[in-house]
């Protein structure tokens, strides 16, 4: 996924005295009460709601966790003062090389989570989203997290705040069977020592797992119901059984952490979703039947094959749809589970027509 440097949000004069936050797809998507379930909060958008309507949409859906991609933008956390809402903060990847210097990441916490708790809620600090070993970036993620962890400790807020970074699903090769899966010979060198660095300090490593992409990726061989969490469940050469992609893609990281001696180290899914339009399969009907299984199967205690009986902390991508996101990639623009919309009056609450913001 693609982020903004800058925030863009809707000019005050185009906002109706009504501001309707429509459901994609459906009206009672049950989040409320899953507690192991966050949802992103992009701002690729330039019609998107002000930061405080958007935490009463948090707080009315009973969505307890947020993920945000920094930028910034002090209204975000004045807005979550005092709402107890469980707080990720990314560090987007270009501001990674400053953060190499120990005085600056010093600086970007003092300034960025010290001034604002304990008001706003910390969970974690994500350090890159998506890096890969042949990016030009790669050499200074490691310092990154490093410093901001050194940071974090500096301000005593280590019991309070794990930093982290976040990878894709891309890093690991071999994949099928799962128990196969293990850090490409490219991304070994690269992700080992990072994962060494989290272990030590007891953070998870996050992912973000999309069964959307590796299903468009190869539909001859990965079944739409098997990525929906609608299939019967299949054995896989090892005799395993698995009954969704999204365990599968999940244990495969698992097998790989294990390979690179870090079998203790836990996985948060820091985005997962499934558009509603823009792209192959991309449909209202299959977004809601990927997100309601998704919220469902995640908040359970079934878990995966690889670690089973236990809730699978996982966000959900993304809060909105973003008009301005994936630069040409349509698909992009369609993860949200609400769009933003206004009506142009009240009387028209029960009109069929809904006008869009811009």
């Amino acid at each position: 996924m693609d982020f903004p440097t800058q925030a863009r949000t809707v000019p005050k004069t185009l906002m109706a005295s009504i501001l309707l936050l429509l459901v994609l797809w459906m009206p009672a998507l049950q989040i409320t009460g899953a507690q192991s379930v966050g949802v992103c909060y992009g701002r690729n958008g330039n019609n998107l709601p002000s930061e405080t309507e958007v935490v009463d949409l948090y707080k009315s859906n009973g969505i307890g966790r947020m993920r945000i991609y920094y930028e910034p933008n002090d209204p975000i956390y004045q807005a979550l003062k005092g709402s107890n809402i469980e707080l990720t903060v990314t560090i987007l990847n270009n501001q990674l090389q400053s953060l190499t210097d120990a005085a600056a990441a010093t600086d970007w916490v003092q300034k960025n989570v010290q001034a604002y708790v304990p008001d706003v809620k910390f969970k974690y600090i994500v350090v890159g989203n998506g890096v890969g070993p042949t990016s030009p970036i790669s050499q200074y993620l490691l310092p990154a997290i490093q410093n901001i962890h050194s940071a974090i400790v500096a301000a005593n807020l280590q019991g309070q705040i794990k930093v982290s970074t976040a990878i894709d699903t891309t890093l690991v090769d071999n994949a099928f069977p799962p128990s196969a899966g293990k850090y490409s010979d490219a991304a070994k060198s690269f992700i080992t020592p990072v994962i060494d660095f989290l272990a030590s300090k007891g953070a998870p490593l996050l992912v973000n797992v999309y069964p959307y992409f590796s299903y468009i990726d190869n539909p001859a061989d990965i079944p739409l119901a098997y990525a929906l969490f609608t299939s019967d469940e299949i054995t896989t050469p090892d005799g395993v059984k698995y009954q969704n992609l999204f365990d599968a893609l999940l244990d495969a990281q698992y097998s790989a952490l294990e390979k690179a001696n870090a079998s203790n180290m836990g996985i948060v899914v820091s985005e997962s979703g499934w558009p509603s339009e823009g792209g192959d399969a991309a449909t209202p009907q299959n977004a809601q039947t990927f997100y309601q299984n998704l919220i469902n199967h995640v908040t359970g205690t079934t878990g995966t094959p690889k670690r089973p009986g236990k809730a699978i902390e996982t966000y959900l991508y993304a809060m909105f749809d973003e008009n301005m996101n994936g630069g040409g990639d349509e698909v992009e623009k369609h993860f949200g589970i609400f769009s933003p919309k206004i009506l142009p009056c009240a009387k028209c609450m029960d009109a069929p027509i809904i006008w869009a913001i811009g």
